[in-house]
C-alpha cells in the first residue's frame, strides 16, 4: 500500500484505489487516495516549510539538489522497478532514459542556479538591480507517460529557486514518486519542502483550488490544462503548462532516407507513441512518398508492441483506428490488437499502425491520439510542406529531414512549434527552453527559463548622491 508523504512523514490515510500492470492487466498495487483534509494538510506543511527553505542561500539549496541526485543513484534499481511496474516500459528505456534524466535534472538545475548572475544597471546617479524571490508553494501535477522524468524536471528548478512543493502524480503511475519520497526522507530534506499526495483528478482539482497554492505547473492534456486555468483565474495564479500535441514530421526528397525512416520509427513509436513529442502527422515529398511509406510500414511490423497505460487508453486508441477506417483511410499496417499467446494477451496492447489517404480536416488528423500511430501524406513543394505542418491547433514539436543546410534553417524557423529537430528526434539540452505554442501550452521551462517561472524579480533602485565638489 502506497502512502502519502507530508511534512517528511508517510501518511496512511484515505480509501485505497488500485493500480494495474499494463503488461498483464493484473493488480499491481493499492494506493491511498487524498481527500480534502489530506490536500489541506499537504499544502499547510509546504507553507510552514516555505520561509526557512526560501531563506537558505542558493548554494545550500543547490547542495540539497545534488544530495537528492545521489539518493536517486543509490535507489536506481528500485526506481527502475517502480517505473516498469506502473508503465510497462522496456527495461532498457527505463535504465538509460527515465531514471538517468531524473539524476541529470537535479544536477543540471543545481549548477544553473548556483552560477546564475543577478542583473545590475548603472545610470548617472542611479543603481538598479534585481533580486529574485520564490513564488511560495508550487503545485506540481505530473502525467503518466514519463512520470519520474517529468516530476524531477519540475521539482528540481522549483526547489532550487526556493519554493516548497506539493506533488500529485498520475493515479496510474504513483510508484516512482513513492520511492522518491523515501529518498527525500533518507537524505534528511527538511520536512514539508517536498510533499506527495496520491489520487485521481479530483485530488488534483482540490490542490489547484487551494488558496495556499501560489503557482501551478502541469503536464498533460489540453482539456485538463484549460480546466486548471479556469480554476486559478480568479486568483491570477502563475501557471506553466506543457499540453497536448499533434506533431508533424517533414521528410524532403534530399533526405538520407535510411536515417529518415529510422528516425521516424523512433519519433512515432517510442513508448507506444505515449510521448508528448511523438510524431502523429508525416508529410513526405511525393517523389519518395511510396518508398518511404513502404519502408515505414515494414519497420512498424518489426517493432515490439508496447502496452498502453490502461484499458481505457487502449480503447481510446482503438477507437481512432476505427475512426481512420470510417473516414476512408488506407491502413498500411496495424490497426488492431496483437496476439502474443501468453500473459500479454490480458494487457493493454495495440498494434503499431501506419495509415494514409485522409483529409487534413479529418478528425483523425486534427485530434491528438497518443498512441503508436501516424498518418502519412505527400507534398509537392517546400511552401506546401510548411503550410501542412502548421495546419494544426497544436504546436509542440516538429521534425525535419533534409541534407540541405539552407533548407534546414529556412524551414525550421517557419514551423509553428516550440521545438524543431533536424535529422534527429528527442535530443534535449536541459539549458534550452521547452514548451509549446497554440493548444500545446503556455510558458517555457528549461535552463534559466525554469528559474524565471519559479521565482519573481524585484527591482531595487537606489539614487546615488553626488559628492560635494
Amino acid at each position: 500500500m502506497l502512502t502519502h508523504f507530508i511534512g517528511g512523514l508517510p501518511v496512511a490515510v484515505g480509501k485505497a484505489f488500485p493500480v494495474h500492470d499494463p503488461v498483464t492487466g493484473a493488480l499491481a498495487r493499492q494506493v491511498h487516495e487524498a481527500d480534502p483534509e489530506i490536500v489541506d494538510r499537504a499544502v499547510r506543511a509546504a507553507r510552514e516549510a516555505a520561509r526557512d527553505w526560501a531563506a537558505l542561500p542558493v548554494g545550500e539549496r543547490a547542495g540539497w539538489m545534488r544530495r537528492l541526485a545521489e539518493g536517486i543513484e543509490a535507489r536506481f534499481d528500485d526506481l527502475v522497478a517502480a517505473e516498469i511496474a506502473d508503465t510497462g516500459k522496456p527495461l532498457d528505456q527505463t535504465r538509460t532514459l527515465d531514471i538517468p534524466r531524473g539524476i541529470a535534472n537535479f544536477r543540471a538545475f543545481a549548477d544553473i542556479a548556483a552560477q546564475r548572475p543577478d542583473d545590475a544597471f548603472h545610470l548617472s546617479g542611479l543603481l538598479s538591480y534585481t533580486v529574485r524571490r520564490p513564488l511560495g508553494v508550487v503545485a506540481v501535477i505530473v502525467p503518466w507517460n514519463l512520470p519520474f522524468l517529468l516530476m524531477t524536471w519540475k521539482l528540481a528548478p522549483a526547489l532550487v529557486a526556493g519554493n516548497t512543493v506539493v506533488v500529485k502524480p498520475s493515479e496510474q503511475t504513483p510508484g516512482s514518486a513513492a520511492v522518491f519520497a523515501e529518498i527525500c526522507a533518507d537524505a534528511g530534506l527538511p520536512p514539508g519542502v517536498v510533499n506527495i499526495i496520491f489520487g485521481y483528478g479530483s485530488a488534483g482539482q482540490l490542490l489547484v483550488e487551494h488558496p495556499g497554492v501560489d503557482a501551478v505547473t502541469f503536464t498533460g492534456s489540453t482539456r485538463t490544462g484549460s480546466a486548471i486555468m479556469r480554476t486559478v483565474a480568479d486568483r491570477v495564479t502563475p501557471i506553466s503548462f506543457e499540453l497536448g500535441g499533434k506533431n508533424a514530421g517533414v521528410i524532403f526528397e534530399d533526405c538520407d532516407l535510411d536515417r529518415a525512416v529510422e528516425g521516424t520509427v523512433k519519433s512515432v513509436f517510442t513508448n507506444g507513441g505515449q510521448v508528448c513529442l511523438c510524431t502523429e502527422r508525416l508529410y513526405v515529398h511525393r517523389s519518395i512518398f511510396e518508398e518511404f511509406c513502404a519502408r515505414l510500414a515494414v519497420r512498424a511490423q518489426e517493432i515490439e508492441p508496447q502496452p498502453m497505460i490502461s484499458a481505457e487508453h487502449r480503447e481510446k486508441v482503438l477507437s481512432y483506428y476505427a475512426l481512420a477506417r470510417s473516414e476512408g483511410a488506407k491502413v498500411l499496417t496495424g490497426g488492431s490488437v496483437p496476439v502474443f499467446g501468453d500473459h500479454r494477451d490480458s494487457g493493454y496492447f495495440v498494434e503499431p499502425t501506419v495509415v494514409t489517404g485522409l483529409s487534413e480536416w479529418s478528425r483523425f488528423n486534427r485530434e491528438e491520439i497518443f498512441g503508436p500511430v501516424c498518418h502519412v501524406a505527400p507534398f509537392d513543394s517546400e511552401a506546401e510542406a510548411i503550410d501542412l505542418a502548421n495546419g494544426s491547433d497544436y504546436g509542440l514539436a516538429a521534425t525535419v529531414w533534409t541534407t540541405s543546410l539552407d533548407r534546414a534553417h529556412r524551414v525550421a524557423q517557419r514551423l509553428e512549434a516550440g521545438l524543431v529537430w533536424v535529422n534527429t528526434w528527442y535530443l534535449r539540452d536541459l539549458r534550452t527552453p521547452f514548451g509549446g505554442v497554440k493548444l500545446s501550452g503556455i510558458g517555457r521551462e528549461g535552463g534559466t527559463r525554469s528559474l524565471d517561472f519559479y521565482s519573481e524579480p524585484t527591482t531595487i533602485t537606489i539614487k546615488l548622491e553626488q559628492p560635494d565638489a
